[in-house]
C-alpha cells in the first residue's frame, strides 16, 4: 500500500510576466540603417603615412607651419570622414597655389595607399 505521508516535490516554476501588463511590452527592433562603406585612412598605419606626407610637404613650397596644419587636417578628415573629403580639402590648396599638381597627385596616391574601406 502507498504511504499516505509522501509528498510530490516539483521543481521551481519559471516566472512569467503577464503579457497584457502595460509596461511589459518588448521594444520593437529598430531597422538597420546601413551606411555605405567608404574609404578612410587606416588608423593603424598613420605613422608611415605621416612620414611619407612629411617628405612630400617638405619638398613643397608650402610654409612649414601651414604644412603642419594641413597634414593634421588631412589626417582628421581622412580618418573620420572619408579620403574623398580629405582629397577635396587638399584640392582647395591646389587651387589656391600652395600645392602643385604633381604634389597633389602624390598626396592623393598616398591617401589611396594608406586607406581601407569601413
Amino acid at each position: 500500500m502507498a504511504d499516505v505521508n509522501t509528498t510530490v516535490r516539483r521543481g521551481p516554476t519559471p516566472h512569467k510576466a503577464p503579457a497584457d501588463k502595460p509596461g511589459s511590452r518588448k521594444p520593437k527592433p529598430k531597422p538597420k540603417t546601413g551606411s555605405k562603406r567608404q574609404s578612410m585612412l587606416n588608423t593603424q598605419k598613420l605613422a608611415p603615412f605621416k612620414y611619407d606626407m612629411n617628405e612630400v610637404l617638405s619638398a613643397s613650397a608650402m610654409d612649414p607651419a601651414k604644412a603642419s596644419s594641413f597634414l593634421a587636417s588631412v589626417i582628421a578628415k581622412g580618418s573620420r570622414v572619408s579620403t574623398r573629403d580629405a582629397k577635396d580639402f587638399a584640392k582647395t590648396f591646389l587651387e589656391s597655389g600652395d600645392l602643385t599638381k604633381d604634389e597633389f597627385d602624390k598626396i592623393s596616391r598616398l591617401m589611396d595607399k594608406y586607406s581601407k574601406y569601413r
